[in-house]
């Protein structure tokens, strides 16, 4: 009677009528239904994202041209290379191109702890630098070394924070080369290092050995000095050539990576070096062929059942990347491609990040809605990887071309570099010196 009596009086007036009845019961149960979901959103969370430039690379004692991605140490700073100048003068190899090692605090602060200038002791990280199991920053550099082959092989580099941190600058780090490269051992380190269980690094280098095809190698600390030894060395045949990406380890002890050339299609190989008495066996578990498979693949990663992930580059003139996966079978591996890109889109060259859900994370160096690559997402489901497109490069303030791979902290923030773009006032002949990003999952209440 209630509410028979307000509709009538303020909606429907004296021409009241048993359909009118039935017609204001429905508004009332359509406007309770509306507010309860209006309750009901404002108190679920929505999850959206925001992307922001935290710092914006000036050419100076910063640096330029971020090829690399992030490692976050146990502070929660952000530590990263440049392979461009950071002051270093004159007698670096490529006039004043050398490269600095930096640290970026959660508050934004960038300090540059250390300026590659001299050619002896390695110059142009082209890959990231990693903590090692003693807390200490570990990365190689593709030049310098003091072999007299294209400017030099490269070296592996170890950077020792000071006893009492102090927000000054580059005489707090210690800078301790640890090994040189020859040719013969390895020329050119690009990926990524790794460590086993006792201490012990990995990598690979692109150039060097018998037929200059590329090396996978291992440093060993022994009697207070680092000792090189080659595991295996490419000839650019079926088993593959420059592996311009580091190596990954499973529980076994066994090492896995990939070849950008080589193969039986010379678009590369997926590989697997195994101990093997007193040397390491390789066996090739997937050869590309350039066709639907992709070619010209890239870093890998592993899931928690064993499965390897990794992505192509594209082969000409498609020039479209893939993401793929190899699964353990007994004792084959099977191969899928999980997506394929469109329109020129090229994954980037560091690889691809996993998240605890197994969600996988990358970016495109090329491509995206302007042209500049852009920031992915890949999510499993019941019916395939859904592809989400976190963000889109645009070469401007936001940066543009990204070379490294992403990283996750707990929190699920996305972080990045980018070796384009960035403020316009520096780098101006090369549209910005480059910028380091974040992409914020925000959870908001509405």
């Amino acid at each position: 009677m209630h509410i028979k009596g307000r509709f009538h009086n303020t909606i429907f007036g004296p021409s009241w009528t048993p359909l009118n009845a039935a017609l204001a019961l429905m508004l009332a149960l359509l406007f309770l239904i509306l507010l309860l979901v209006l309750m009901n959103l404002t108190a679920q969370r929505a999850e959206g994202q925001t992307f922001k430039v935290i710092h914006n690379f000036t050419g100076g004692t910063d640096g330029f041209d971020p090829m690399t991605g992030l490692t976050l140490d146990k502070t929660g700073n952000l530590c990263g290379t440049t392979a461009g100048w950071g002051s270093g003068g004159n007698d670096c190899t490529h006039g004043t191109v050398c490269g600095t090692v930096f640290k970026l605090s959660p508050s934004g602060f960038l300090n540059t702890i250390h300026v590659f200038t001299q050619v002896n002791d390695g110059v142009v990280p082209q890959a990231r630098v990693v903590l090692g199991p003693d807390g200490n920053l570990y990365g190689t550099t593709s030049y310098g070394g003091g072999c007299s082959s294209n400017g030099g092989c490269g070296a592996v580099f170890k950077l020792t924070p000071p006893a009492r941190v102090l927000p000054t600058a580059l005489t707090d780090w210690t800078t301790t080369v640890l090994y040189r490269f020859s040719g013969a051992d390895g020329a050119d380190p690009q990926g990524d290092l790794v460590f086993d269980r006792g201490g012990n690094i990995y990598g690979t280098t692109r150039w060097g050995g018998p037929s200059n095809d590329g090396v996978v190698y291992k440093l060993a600390y022994s009697g207070g000095a680092w000792t090189e030894s080659v595991l295996y060395t490419f000839t650019g045949g079926s088993d593959g050539g420059m592996p311009v990406n580091g190596v990954v380890l499973d529980e076994a002890g066994n090492l896995y990576g990939t070849t950008y050339e080589g193969g039986n299609g010379w678009w590369g190989v997926v590989f697997r070096l195994s101990p093997s008495g007193s040397g390491w066996q390789e066996s090739v578990l997937h050869t590309f062929l350039g066709g639907d498979d992709g070619g010209r693949a890239r870093g890998l990663v592993f899931d928690t059942s064993g499965t390897l992930y990794g992505t192509t580059d594209g082969v000409y003139p498609n020039a479209d990347g893939t993401v793929f996966m190899l699964s353990p079978s007994g004792s084959e591996w099977i191969y899928s491609v999980i997506y394929n890109f469109t329109e020129g889109y090229i994954p980037g060259p560091r690889g691809l990040t996993l998240d605890p859900a197994g969600n996988l994370y990358g970016i495109t160096g090329m491509g995206g809605s302007y042209g500049y690559g852009n920031v992915f997402k890949l999510t499993s489901g019941g019916r395939g990887w859904t592809y989400t497109d976190l963000h889109d490069f645009t070469g401007g303030l936001d940066g543009g071309a990204p070379l490294g791979n992403v990283m996750l902290d707990s929190s699920g923030n996305i972080y990045g570099t980018a070796t384009e773009g960035g403020d316009p006032q520096w780098c101006k002949g090369y549209g910005g010196c480059g910028v380091v990003w974040e992409i914020t999952p925000q959870l908001r209440f509405r």
